[in-house]
């Protein structure tokens, strides 16, 4: 059975005692887990590695804190060097799981089954974010825009604040006569297939790219490392503008709102979360892989089509009995409520849908040794 879900309370203990990794310390995070390790009655113990997604940096911190409250013994390493990377070392066998932006693909599914056994990997459905479209236009704080816009910026086509494609969508709001800095990400990201995606299939014409975690190359304006590293650089550079998790956007930015049907919708987690419901698995996959297809082109009311749901993947099997007890019970507290609150609270995520939660849940469970 998956593993009892505690208290909402500990959610915001375990928030407050962030660690980027648990490195270098019986007890990395401190007093809180030194403390909870002298009444705990858990008997888990170990090394727990990961590598990945950095636009799950903040939610993985309050996992990881949340965590180490319930189990002190155990010892949470997480990497965040982009989806791409997560994804590669987990098939190298170099981490016991990978946090990714984006599903496998059918040729890691094959190195999967190298790693894993034959059953391969699971993408496992754990944090959902809306992604920004954020910009640096001091005294701006919202702009509405159509995909076809957001695509001709970043292609470069659109090259001041002030054209009218941009201005024609904001009537009575005073765009500068700026030159507009396109930033975009430098690592192999699923931020930026997500974001590739929704481009591709929401304004096609605009957009004839296929989605790709690399971004295309020839195209005019910066790149940066990491959803920091976008941001940081759109801060400093006046009319500069990126895409990037929304958890690391401040109020120093100005955010899009996305034209939906005949509606511009602002980010918001509740959008994002009616986006995903209109999602549909994956085909061809195996009985516990939850990978998903989103509706970028949805009209449902409320909707924010331009969303990431990011994954731990896990193999379907491991070598032993006492990593697959660490695995399983690290994943099943992720997709708890307790832990869907923690990264709710860290990293302004919309809770996984509780249908959702539930197959996760049964996938998780499903985690054996291999033959």
């Amino acid at each position: 059975m998956p593993t009892p879900r505690p208290a909402r309370t500990l959610a915001v203990l375990a928030a407050a005692a962030l660690a980027l990794s648990a490195c270098g310390s019986d007890y990395p995070l401190g007093d809180a887990q030194r403390e909870a390790a002298e009444s705990s009655t858990s008997k888990l113990s170990g090394i727990l590695s990961g590598s990945g997604s950095s636009a799950q940096g903040p939610a993985m911190d309050a996992w990881i804190a949340g965590f180490g409250i319930l189990h002190p013994k155990v010892q949470l390493q997480y990497s965040p060097d982009g989806s791409g990377a997560g994804r590669s070392a987990l098939l190298a066998g170099a981490v016991d799981f990978a946090g990714s932006d984006a599903y496998l693909q059918e040729g890691e599914m094959d190195k999967a089954r190298e790693v894993c056994g034959p059953s391969g990997a699971l993408d496992i459905p754990t944090y959902i974010s809306p992604i920004a479209v954020a910009f640096n236009l001091p005294g701006i704080d919202a702009l509405n825009l159509d995909a076809a816009t957001i695509a001709g910026i970043f292609r470069g086509e659109i090259d001041t604040w002030n054209d009218p494609a941009v201005a024609g969508q904001n009537p009575g709001i005073d765009l500068p006569d700026l030159p507009i800095t396109p930033v975009s990400r430098a690592d192999d990201s699923g931020t930026t297939e997500n974001f590739t995606e929704y481009l591709h299939e929401a304004a096609p014409a605009a957009w004839q790219d296929s989605p790709s975690g690399t971004w295309p190359g020839g195209l005019e304006g910066e790149n940066a490392q990491g959803n920091s590293g976008v941001v940081s650089t759109v801060t400093r550079t006046e009319g500069a503008v990126t895409y990037a998790d929304d958890s690391v956007i401040d109020d120093s930015m100005g955010t899009v709102n996305l034209l939906v049907g005949e509606e511009y919708i602002p980010i918001s987690a509740a959008g994002a979360s009616i986006a995903v419901e209109q999602a549909s698995r994956v085909p061809g996959r195996g009985p516990h892989d939850i990978a998903l297809h989103l509706d970028r082109t949805t009209t449902a009311p409320g909707a924010y089509p331009l969303v990431l749901v990011s994954y731990q993947i896990y193999c379907s099997a491991y070598e032993d009995e006492h990593t697959v007890e660490l695995v399983k019970t690290f994943g099943q507290y992720i997709v708890s409520d307790e832990g869907q609150a923690a990264s709710e609270d860290a990293a302004k995520s919309a809770p996984i849908p509780a249908a959702l939660a539930e197959q996760a849940s049964e996938a998780i469970e499903s985690i054996t040794t291999l033959p």
